[in-house]
């Protein structure tokens, strides 16, 4: 209370305050009906102190008032902010807020898809276009003061990641950095780079949530809470998670009544006790369906919820289960207000692309409160999506994880269905920081008292497992910075080549790089130390026993080698029998997956490279195409052929078999199992080992025995001291070779890309030359591959339409890979060029291999992708949505999504393509009018 200071006490108050008023932060929080959290005081202070801010706390947090507030401090100063954002449905969601605050003259937007009011004192835009900006050395920066790099641990993107790194390292050094991450465990390295980079750098790190997590497992009809709240009495009074007793207890019973049908030891009368105990076990415990689990929540006032699914037609199965179950979330207030608001919104929608964009379904379950949100869905749909749900008008969304990449979509509850996802390339166990922000979503600020996590039980589910997902609420930040082609010719031209390998020396990845090289050089240390202690341990007093072990282990190696070349022999001869393939030869596949009777519809291809990554081939011979007798056409590889291959059969195949086709399938599987179901294969008879008669082994094998230490009583002690030297002796070698592979690894990466460059006259020494400069204007995955096109003229005299599926095939990659059938792709010109884009991406390719540039540490130039040139030529031929989406297999979000990546491409080609004697620049231009045009221009959100 005042009136209980004394007097000096309350004159250093009221300086404080008025200190206080004289701040910009004053009037900045009036602006707020909240009073700000610690972290976003002490992180505006620091601001306003001219010092750069790294500001790491949980989603929901609060942490964009600190780059608000960077906005207040340019506008106050008369200076510039521009606020940088990883997704255009951030920057868009960004924009609409800060047009709400400041005004529309005051706030501009740019992002790949749209230009608005770019001169403003601020700007939003996603951080590629600032890139691009810096590189270009546009006008625009005079004036920058502040710039905001919202959801900055998007670096560690294998994809966009070195983007943020460019701009971080590029800013000029007048510009105040405000950088806002989710909770990271290495905040304060990521800091101390940036104070080495950007200067005077205050790191807030803030892991406490605004709205307390409540952790859950929903088994049958039971909500088991994850953790059990137990008081410390030891006289803190703090409270440690245990994790919930009967939750445990519940899973080893689980485990122990889970029927193994390996089980065999009692035959039938065991699998018929283990099914009545399974149908008992149901009754009590089960993984509750989509609909129960809505119904659920509804009723313990757990709603709004989202439920994550990863997998886009599970989240579409989801709506229509829900629906079938007549759920209905909404009143007949809501549903009015939900059909207003979808109307307005999709209102330039024509009628019949509402049909078949499946708009009808899509507006019954938004009336009822319920709707899917996935990367398939049209943008401007999923926009109606979260604009419904922040407004409480649905109350149920069934989402793959891109949602929880940023978008302010915050929930009462978020529901995971499983802990384990498909990465792209196997079914993986979800990371700690991926569950934290997955579930960050639940708890809404100023709405909600707590929010509410919910696993639901899956048989085998490890609590213990779960409680590590929950209890690690941070994740680290790991650089996937790697110089690229373009980034090259940009800052040589800018800077020289010296100074712009210096300045790679400074990026995040380097920096991590040389960090952990200070660890692995001291356990280089302590392993020399050992090496010695092992060394004593192995002396013996009969002889030299070093030498003895030494001849001991090149027995072993030559033997290991021998087996090797074994093997490599045996996969030599089994290549050469796939190779003598044809089509119609009934073959038994040996082993793998795909064992069994089979019929090749391909023989396959030679030996070689078809997926245009090196480094990430898994076949090293022909892959026949074959359909096996229980009706999969699927392309083998090598490895499924650890033997030699022979047909045991021919059979005709008939001209109009269709692999796609289930009907096709079955009947020639059918056909295949009448013809040859009775043969069986020649088994394949064991070789003599070729050590058997292997000179070295037999003059290995007498020196061991004629050495003088063979005789020794404590020879196999000796021998395990020896074993342990050799084998700290290899890890020690990989340490220090470590050490030289990670010291300077970005500039030596750089040096390759340079000479690659050098050698195709992009750059003579510090020379930028005509063909550098049109490279630099070129952004994206196939940088050089588009140049190099340019320069031979590639699309010279292709039409629009046949313009716009060449460069398709720069942008375009399919999700999954499909070796069946050939991609679809147009005819005449369009498919010569396509060809020959091919061809210069082999000799590229080629290239890489020569100047080691390797695509598995994210260098280089993939394979291009045709898969998408049939839908790009299609709609810029002016054909309907429906014939295009029908032939293209695709869902229509996907379709916007590639069609406006293309029509980014051919932006920057018509601003690099020659200007004189040249169709390409105003065909280029003719062909983003074509594509952008219907779904493609009406959806603001790419």
């Amino acid at each position: 209370m005042t009136e209980d200071l004394t007097p000096a006490e309350a004159y250093a108050a009221a300086r404080a305050r008025n200190a206080e008023q004289a701040t910009a932060l004053a009037p900045f929080r009036e602006m707020y009906e909240f009073g700000l959290d610690p972290f976003q005081i002490e992180a505006c202070r620091a601001l306003e102190a001219g010092k750069g801010v790294l500001v790491a706390a949980p989603t929901g947090s609060g942490k964009t008032i600190v780059g608000e507030f960077a906005v207040h401090l340019a506008l106050t100063q008369g200076r510039k902010c521009f606020y940088t954002t990883p997704i255009k449905a951030l920057s868009n969601q960004k924009f609409a807020d800060l047009v709400k605050r400041y005004g529309p003259d005051k706030v501009g937007l740019l992002t790949g898809d749209n230009s608005v009011n770019g001169d403003a004192p601020i700007v939003v835009m996603t951080t590629e276009v600032l890139r691009n900006m810096l590189y270009a050395g546009s006008q625009a920066l005079s004036g920058l003061g502040y710039v905001v790099m919202d959801e900055v641990h998007y670096l560690s993107d294998r994809f966009r990641g070195a983007v943020w790194e460019e701009v971080i390292i590029h800013l000029p050094e007048s510009v105040t950095l405000v950088s806002l991450s989710a909770t990271v465990s290495n905040a304060e390295e990521f800091g101390d780079w940036l104070d080495t980079v950007r200067g005077d750098t205050e790191v807030i790190v803030s892991e406490s949530r605004p709205v307390p997590l409540w952790q859950h497992v929903l088994a049958g009809r039971r909500m088991y809470d994850l953790f059990e709240e137990e008081t410390d009495h030891g006289g803190r009074g703090a409270s440690r998670r245990e994790v919930n007793p009967d939750l445990l207890r519940l899973a080893r019973t689980e485990n122990q009544r889970t029927y193994n049908p390996r089980d065999r030891r009692r035959g039938k009368m065991v699998r018929e006790a283990d099914r009545e105990r399974e149908r008992r076990q149901r009754s009590r415990i089960w993984t509750p369906g989509r609909p129960e689990v809505i119904e659920r929540l509804d009723n313990e006032g757990l709603l709004p919820a989202i439920t994550f699914i990863f997998s886009r037609a599970g989240c579409e199965a989801a709506v229509q289960q829900c629906l079938y179950a007549g759920l209905r979330l909404n009143d007949d207030d809501g549903r009015r207000r939900v059909r207003e608001i979808v109307e307005a919104r999709t209102a330039s929608i024509p009628d019949e692309d509402l049909h078949v964009l499946g708009y009808y379904e899509w507006l019954e379950a938004l009336e009822r409160g319920i709707a899917a949100h996935h990367a398939g869905m049209l943008p401007t749909f999923k926009e109606v999506v979260e604009e419904l749900f922040v407004r409480g008008l649905v109350k149920a969304v069934f989402a793959t994880e891109t949602l929880a990449l940023g978008i302010n979509m915050p929930a009462r509850s978020v529901v995971l269905e499983k802990l384990v996802k498909w990465n792209g390339e196997q079914h993986a166990d979800i990371t700690p920081g991926e569950y934290t922000q997955l579930t960050g979503r639940a708890g809404r600020r100023g709405i909600d008292v707590e929010g509410h996590a919910v696993v639901l039980w899956q048989r085998g589910l490890d609590p213990d497992h779960l409680a590590g997902l929950a209890g690690t609420r941070t994740y680290p930040l790991r650089s996937s910075f790697r110089p690229s082609y373009n980034m090259a010719v940009n800052l040589v031209e800018q800077f020289g080549r010296h100074r712009s390998r210096e300045l790679l020396e400074t990026s995040f990845a380097q920096f991590q790089a040389d960090r952990s090289v200070v660890g692995i050089s001291r356990q280089v240390q302590r392993n020399e130390e050992g090496l010695e202690g092992y060394r004593e341990g192995m002396t013996c007093h009969l002889g030299d026993f070093e030498e003895y072990a030494r001849l001991r282990r090149d027995l072993k190696d030559r033997e290991t080698d021998l087996a090797k070349q074994g093997a490599a022999q045996r996969r030599a001869q089994a290549a050469a029998s796939l190779e003598k393939l044809k089509p119609g030869d009934v073959i038994h596949v040996p082993t793998g997956k795909f064992a069994g009777l089979a019929l090749v519809l391909d023989p396959g291809i030679p030996a070689g490279r078809t997926n245009g990554h090196r480094g990430f081939e898994h076949h090293d011979g022909p892959r026949p195409l074959v359909l096996t007798a229980e009706r999969q056409v699927k392309r083998l590889a090598s490895i499924d052929f650890p033997v030699p291959v022979e047909a045991l059969e021919r059979m005709r195949i008939p001209k109009t078999f269709n692999p796609r086709s289930p009907q096709s399938r079955r009947d020639l599987a059918s056909a295949l199992r009448s013809k040859a179901g009775h043969l069986n294969p020649d088994r394949h008879r064991k070789q003599r080992s070729a050590a058997a008669d292997d000179r070295e082994i037999s003059r290995l094998r007498t020196a061991i025995r004629a050495h003088p230490c063979h005789g020794c009583d404590e020879r196999e002690d000796h021998a395990r001291w020896a074993e342990r030297y050799y084998r700290l002796q290899r890890d020690t070698q990989q340490l220090e070779r470590r050490i030289e592979g990670r010291t300077n690894t970005i500039a030596r990466t750089f040096d390759r890309i340079v000479a690659l460059l050098t050698e195709l006259d992009y750059l003579r020494g510090d020379e930028v030359t005509e063909n550098g400069k049109r490279l630099a204007r070129l952004y994206g995955e196939l940088d050089l591959l588009a140049s190099e096109c340019l320069r031979e003229g590639v699309w010279e005299g292709l039409a629009p339409a046949e313009l716009a599926a060449c460069v398709s095939a720069l942008v375009f990659e399919a999700r999954q890979a499909d070796d069946a059938v050939a991609p679809k792709v147009p005819g005449g010109q369009a498919k010569a060029a396509l060809g020959e884009m091919v061809r210069i991406w082999g000799r590229l390719d080629a290239l890489e291999e020569e100047f080691k540039i390797n695509q598995a540490e994210g260098v280089g130039q993939r394979e291009p992708d045709l898969g998408f040139a049939w839908a790009a030529y299609q709609w810029a031929s002016d054909k309907s949505l429906d014939e295009v989406l029908r032939e293209a297999e695709m869902p229509a979000g996907d379709f916007v999504r590639w069609c406006k990546q293309v029509i980014d491409v051919l932006g920057q080609i018509a601003a690099a393509a020659p200007k004189e004697n040249s169709t390409v620049a105003k065909n280029a231009r003719k062909a983003v009018e074509s594509l952008l045009r219907g779904v493609v221009a009406y959806s603001s959100v790419g």
